[in-house]
């Protein structure tokens, strides 16, 4: 007893004791770190694959038979008490303290039959099967629809009406979806090429005119002539080409599938509304992990609908992109070049040491605080003033003085420069001074030696500030609600428009559109997948960005430390 005694007042002196509790605390956060990766995986994923669709025939509580086709969502279980403030029957059979199990279906068709998710308690299902012929169909509104198809109208370029029922109904519509996805493609190349820059161009003839008008030159009558002409010209073309669109719409219109509900009801479903049908019950593994690719394609290449509870997130992931890297360009030299004069020309005394501990507590500020800051200096202050030098003829209506892309990337470097300050004046300080003595006395000037000696051997600390900011800046949502993201952007912030980028307009980001479809949506339960989603590819998003910093730091490190050695 005595010496277990004494081993372990030695192993609490020399600190193995305290080995072991760190090496367990960091294998619980590990752990926990995986736990969560694998819980955002598995439910990321499982939003894309097709799952089976089942017919479920159970009793609800007014002792009727009811049949719902639809996917099980979850399963959970609640306690007996629970169960029977919910209307359920103490004379089921159910046993004192029992926990009692449900399923969360899926039935969709919410505007036939609200709502579209649905608890049933297993202990009241009479029957379950899963019918080859149902199908599930993704609308651009109100959900999934879910039934088996019954019908289709279609009316052909001669306005002959064609009717197909029963078997032949999933062959016409192949041949029918490929003909709404053409006309779909024609409809955005005209929006895109055409009709966006004509709108484009009646609004900068109409500035134009409003300019002209200010400015109240001798010639300005003629001027205004001018552009009168000009505008009429813009606008008839963009006349005759909004008719072209609204033919194109209509023909879209022209052709309607009918599907049968579990409940008999006849649910009609425009073409135009649909994006894609699938009859998951009959696909082989192979259709199944050809139709979860597609989805996972879609969900990164499409926008968002329906109140960003269905779509893809590609604008999402542009802005975020698009933002991180217009944040990495002001933060990385403005950071180097901090750090630069702090270590290398700054008179050490007490107002260094001042500087220096106040870029560390910078970086413990409050995230939403730089918003505010971001808010008040930069969009009000300084792109109100801009607005008055270079946009009068744009005045009351903003251009620069309004949240955008431009303040939200500065507002965020200002949030993560002290991070690149501290990291690359920690790399300043590991260059040897034996090599700097060496370049000084070789003959090389100090902006000489800076630039070929120091900077080079610092890169990888460089680097390592930047990999933080940008994983930091990546993932906050605080600051950019008041700087420029929005729930939904139209246009991207670079387009094929001069000049191209547009630093002015709002934007999407990765992790306020978690925030909008896990918090803000009407219906969280559809939602709540599209979420994890997001989540996952924000995360394989953070992590791609900073693995690409790390392997090029690390060649970095390789190729400077035979130099140091």
């Amino acid at each position: 007893m005595q010496q277990a005694k004494t081993t372990a007042q030695r192993n609490i002196r020399r600190g193995n004791t305290w080995i072991w509790f760190s090496a367990a605390a960091l294998s619980l956060c590990a752990c926990t770190i995986i736990g969560i990766l694998v819980l955002i995986t598995a439910n990321g994923l499982s939003h894309f694959w097709p799952a089976n669709i089942a017919a479920i025939e159970y009793t609800d509580v007014n002792d009727e038979s009811v049949l719902v086709f639809g996917k099980q969502a979850s399963t959970s279980t609640i306690p007996l008490s629970q169960y029977l403030e919910a209307g359920g029957s103490p004379n089921e059979g159910l046993r004192q303290n029992a926990l009692v199990e449900r399923w969360l279906i899926k039935t969709g068709n919410r505007r036939l039959q609200p709502p579209d998710f649905r608890w049933i308690f297993t202990h009241r299902i009479n029957a379950t099967s899963y019918p080859a012929e149902l199908v599930s169909v993704e609308r651009v509104r109100f959900g999934e629809a879910i039934g088996s198809l019954m019908m289709l109208e279609q009316r052909d370029d001669s306005g002959r009406y064609i009717q197909v029922q029963g078997g032949d109904v999933a062959d016409a519509l192949t041949g029918a979806l490929l003909r709404v996805e053409r006309i779909r493609s024609e409809i955005g190349a005209q929006e895109k090429n055409v009709i966006r820059p004509l709108s484009r161009e009646l609004e900068s003839l109409r500035l134009q005119r409003r300019a002209v008008s200010q400015r109240l030159t001798d010639d300005y009558e003629d001027e205004l002539a001018i552009i009168a002409a000009q505008e009429a010209i813009v606008q008839a073309r963009f006349e005759q080409e909004e008719k072209k669109s609204l033919a194109f719409r209509q023909r879209l219109q022209r052709d309607q599938l009918t599907l049968q509900t579990a409940s008999g009801e006849q649910l009609i479903v425009p073409l135009a509304e649909l994006v894609s049908i699938t009859a998951p019950n009959s696909m082989s593994l192979l259709h199944k992990v050809t139709t979860f690719l597609n989805n996972l394609r879609r969900f990164l290449l499409d926008d968002p609908r329906d109140a960003n509870s269905a779509g893809g997130v590609f604008p999402a992931i542009f802005g975020t992109v698009l933002m991180v890297l217009l944040m990495s360009v002001f933060v990385t030299p403005l950071g180097v070049i901090t750090a630069i004069y702090l270590s290398e020309y700054a008179t050490p005394g007490p107002l260094l040491s001042i500087i220096r501990i106040s870029v560390s507590n910078l970086a413990g500020v409050p995230s939403i605080v730089y918003g505010v800051f971001g808010l008040g200096f930069f969009v009000y202050a300084l792109g109100g003033n801009i607005d008055q030098l270079f946009f009068p003829e744009q005045l009351p209506a903003p251009t620069f003085g309004t949240p955008g892309i431009f303040w939200a990337s500065l507002t965020l470097a200002l949030l993560t420069v002290p991070v690149v300050i501290v990291s690359t004046e920690e790399g300043l300080a590991r260059v040897p001074r034996s090599l700097k003595n060496g370049s000084l006395a070789l003959g090389a000037t100090r902006a000489e030696t800076l630039f070929r000696i120091t900077l080079p051997m610092a890169s990888p600390a460089i680097l390592t500030g930047i990999i933080l900011a940008v994983a930091r800046a990546a993932g906050e949502v605080a600051p950019l609600m008041l700087v420029g993201v929005v729930k939904f952007a139209p246009t991207l912030p670079v387009d094929n428009l001069f000049p191209y980028l547009h630093l002015e307009r709002q934007f999407m980001h990765l992790g306020f559109h978690i925030y909008d479809v896990g918090f803000q949506s009407s219906n969280v339960e559809a939602a709540a997948p599209l979420a994890f989603a997001t989540a996952l590819l924000l995360t394989l998003l953070v992590v791609g960005l900073n693995l690409l910093a790390i392997i090029y730091r690390s060649r970095l490190e390789s190729r400077y430390s035979k130099i140091a050695d």
